[in-house]
């Protein structure tokens, strides 16, 4: 068995990004994303209006970790660490199954990048090989194609769809596309 991934807070190292801990100076960048009702199509999470909401919200991230709950870290571009592009999520670890969820989502202006997808792979090498896991999953909208593409370039595996299976808030009863990797697949 692996480590568990709530001992250590990750600094993740990546092909042209860094994953680090989001700090109450990114909050304008944070904003910028969480302002983006486009970003928010295929999330459970609604957007957000107001500042203030998501500076208490970066104050969360560092509760939630301590508390076991989720991972939230800033992606960065390494020419630009104290820059935050995006925010990677990794979230319910099952310990006696040894895997993990991940989750992403990227400020407008750096779509198209490939930065998504060099976040999906700097993630799962880390759980991999520095936390141990063995299964890392993500679940997608079905009509979330690009995030479908980032997982597929990534080694991801579809499972199959879990029909109107899950209710994620301002979308109702959803269906949702299962993808994995496992550590023993084949990795390129």
């Amino acid at each position: 068995m692996g480590k568990n991934p709530y001992e250590q807070f990750p600094f993740i190292i990546g092909e042209e990004i860094i994953l680090r801990k989001i700090m109450d100076s990114d909050l304008d960048n944070i904003f910028e994303i969480y302002n983006n009702e486009k970003l928010f199509q295929y999330t459970p999470v609604m957007f957000k209006k107001n500042k203030n909401t998501v500076a208490n919200m970066i104050g969360h991230f560092e509760r939630d970790f301590y508390k076991r709950k989720c991972i939230f870290l800033g992606i960065c571009l390494k020419s630009e660490p104290n820059s935050i592009v995006g925010i990677a999520e990794m979230f319910d670890y099952c310990n006696d199954v040894n895997m993990i969820t991940i989750g992403y989502r990227l400020n407008e202006k750096f779509w198209a990048k490939g930065i998504a997808t060099k976040a999906v792979n700097a993630m799962t090498k880390y759980l991999f090989n520095d936390i141990g896991i063995n299964r890392i999953q993500a679940f997608v909208m079905p009509e979330n194609i690009k995030s479908q593409n980032v997982l597929q370039r990534s080694g991801f595996s579809k499972e199959g769809i879990i029909r109107e299976g899950y209710v994620w808030k301002g979308q109702g009863v959803i269906d949702l596309i299962l993808y994995s990797l496992l550590k023993g697949d084949s990795r390129k």
